[in-house]
């Protein structure tokens, strides 16, 4: 494993509501991620995983602490330069897929490389490269419709990696997979995770897909488990 830091979060917190309505939902978090690990952040609904999730990558603020990525303090730039920081360094994979209906698989892959301004001609080339590698060369002008729960999750994927993210953060990626997907997906992704030393951090309630990783943070009532 490499000892060079991509995730570092030091007493992070998330409130909600003030005085007898305040309500906890990550309290104090500390974790440190290095390049090429896949983390596991487990726990029972209601916990704070989802919260912790939007919170370590930006997508929503916090109340207190630090988020740094590869040295970059997240939460202390302006809204624009940390969408636009998180386009360009962060992947993102949900349980719902979150595929554009109307675009084939190889245009949903393209968009994060062409909001970025990469040349519509590359981002189609990479877009079709990375499909093939995740074993959808052939479905690439399908739309989500025409694709498997298990081929649109593997599509969403490949978007998050397109554009060589320093990290994927991923919500649930087999919640709604059945149970043959649920372990393609999950071998699939500690694949990948090997092969190109690709740094997750995997959200998820399923034991069998925190076996899979480096790493596990048992969350309960917004904090970590000692």
């Amino acid at each position: 494993m490499s000892t060079e830091v991509v995730v570092a979060g030091a007493d992070v917190w998330k409130v909600y509501g003030s005085g007898d309505t305040e309500v906890r939902a990550l309290a104090g978090l500390n974790l440190t991620i290095h390049r090429g690990e896949m983390v596991a952040v487990m726990g029972p609904s209601g916990c704070g995983k989802t919260t912790f999730l939007n919170c370590f990558s930006g997508l929503d603020d916090i109340t207190r602490g630090t988020v740094t990525l590869e040295g970059v303090n997240i939460h202390a730039l302006p809204d624009r330069a940390k969408s636009e920081f998180r386009a360009r360094r962060m992947g993102f994979v949900f349980q719902s897929y979150n595929l554009l209906p109307v675009l084939s698989a190889a245009e949903n892959v393209e968009l994060p490389l062409l909001i970025s301004g990469t040349a519509p001609a590359e981002a189609r080339e990479r877009s079709v490269t990375i499909l093939r590698e995740l074993g959808l060369g052939d479905r690439a002008t399908f739309r989500p419709a025409e694709l498997s729960g298990g081929q649109q999750q593997r599509v969403s994927l490949a978007r998050a990696l397109v554009a060589n993210p320093a990290i994927v953060w991923a919500d649930e990626p087999t919640g709604n997979l059945d149970e043959e997907g649920s372990v393609q997906v999950t071998t699939l992704l500690r694949e990948l995770n090997l092969r190109h030393h690709q740094t997750m951090v995997v959200v998820t309630h399923d034991p069998d897909v925190a076996a899979k990783c480096d790493r596990t943070y048992a969350m309960r009532d917004g904090r970590f488990a000692p």
